[in-house]
């Protein structure tokens, strides 16, 4: 009863419903003071009136608007107020439509169908003892009361209930939408930041470092006292400091795992943050200082591998192998999941697949190998061609 937790339809039917009760306790009184029944006039106007007041003052009850032990106690009263109105007059049957919706109103399911059914009972009742005749009118009137009360009330619940779950569906559909946004935002920041560090890396350092070659071998080529070798010097150094300049560029558009350190601390960071895995992290050979791209590239590619192997492979172990050589560096990732045929392996994951470790390999003139068969585990294989020195690398 407390009207802050009504819907605007709810308080629509609550007023009308104050408005029927004040309508029927206003006719019941009204032929009871004609004295046309032969009822006593002034029980019948005083319970009527009583009925009255307890009726209005229920709703302002703190205990009535916050419990249903409180409705309860008060439709109860009320009840028994109503209930000799029944044995004094018969029009106290006509208070029994009303009722059923407050009774239904108030009170759970389970309590309120049968409370309507003994309401329905008492106006039955009271209709045949002050009539003294058993005939349809005296059942049908009731209870098809009781029924549309019941039905209106029920289907309205069942009703409201539906509205509350397609809007909290409404509203979880929003969010994911907000969060799918968000990430979609964060990904393509991402790869944006990944780009640019590529495209600077493959032009603009390597042309500086280009250029320093060049002006190296001018220098080299020089006469002795030449007024032409300061220039090429101060050219050169200025072509060292942008070059210098760059890569801090390309490092600060690395990912974040990577601005925390080297490649080999953030693939250790991601063995010990796999969920439910026992994962390890090694290297051989002699690490060597790798271009970004080589890094991002390697680092994508691990935490793809790993995270198919926590969704599909239902593995306990896996092992990721960093190994430096004269000429290359290779990744491996190998887990004994339950494998699966890698030829007929299609990617459904939007870009964390197979077919987009093998586009990233294949950009930086790399190889890239899947072995697996039900069963047996995965193994992923990633191999890159190490810089040659003489080309600058950055």
């Amino acid at each position: 009863m407390d009207p802050r937790s009504l819907t605007p339809v709810l308080r629509v039917l609550r007023l009308c419903l104050h408005l029927l009760m004040a309508g029927l306790l206003a006719l019941v009184v009204a032929r009871a003071a004609s004295g046309r029944s032969a009822e006593p006039a002034g029980a019948v106007v005083t319970v009527a009136v009583l009925l009255g007041v307890v009726y209005a003052v229920g709703p302002l009850l703190p205990a009535v608007r916050s419990s249903r032990a409180g409705a309860a106690c008060w439709l109860a009263v009320l009840g028994a107020v109503w209930a000799v109105l029944l044995v004094l007059s018969p029009d106290g049957l006509w208070l029994a439509f009303p009722l059923y919706f407050l009774l239904l109103h108030l009170l759970p399911a389970r309590w309120g169908v049968p409370a309507v059914a003994v309401a329905a009972g008492a106006a039955i009742a009271s209709y045949v003892g002050h009539d003294g005749t058993v005939n349809p009118g005296a059942f049908i009137g009731p209870l098809l009361g009781a029924a549309v009360a019941v039905a209106t009330v029920l289907g309205y619940q069942a009703l409201y209930r539906e509205s509350e779950r397609r809007r909290q569906l409404i509203d979880e559909l929003i969010a994911a939408r907000a969060e799918l946004a968000d990430a979609e935002r964060a990904a393509g920041t991402l790869a944006e930041r990944e780009r640019l560090a590529r495209e600077i890396h493959d032009t603009l350092a390597q042309g500086l470092s280009s250029i320093q070659l060049l002006l190296r071998a001018v220098q080299r080529d020089l006469p002795a006292g030449s007024p032409a070798a300061t220039h090429i010097e101060q050219a050169r150094a200025t072509a060292q400091d942008n070059l210098a300049e760059a890569r801090r560029f390309v490092r600060a558009l690395a990912p974040p795992d990577l601005a925390q350190g080297s490649l080999a601390a953030a693939l250790e960071r991601l063995c010990a943050t796999a969920p439910g895995l026992t994962a390890r992290f090694s290297t051989s050979g002699t690490p060597l200082a790798l271009p970004t791209p080589y890094e991002v590239a390697l680092l994508r590619i691990a935490q793809s591998a790993l995270g198919n192997t926590l969704r599909h492979a239902d593995a306990g172990r896996a092992e990721i192998t960093l190994s430096f050589m004269e000429t290359s560096v290779t990744l491996d990732v190998v887990d004994d999941g339950r494998g699966f045929d890698p030829d007929r392996a299609v990617s459904g994951d939007g870009g964390f697949g197979l077919p987009a470790m093998r586009s990233r390999v294949r950009e930086l003139g790399g190889t890239f190998a899947v072995e697996s068969a039900p069963g047996r585990g995965t193994a992923v294989a990633v191999t890159l061609p190490l810089p040659l020195p003489a080309g600058g690398a950055a």
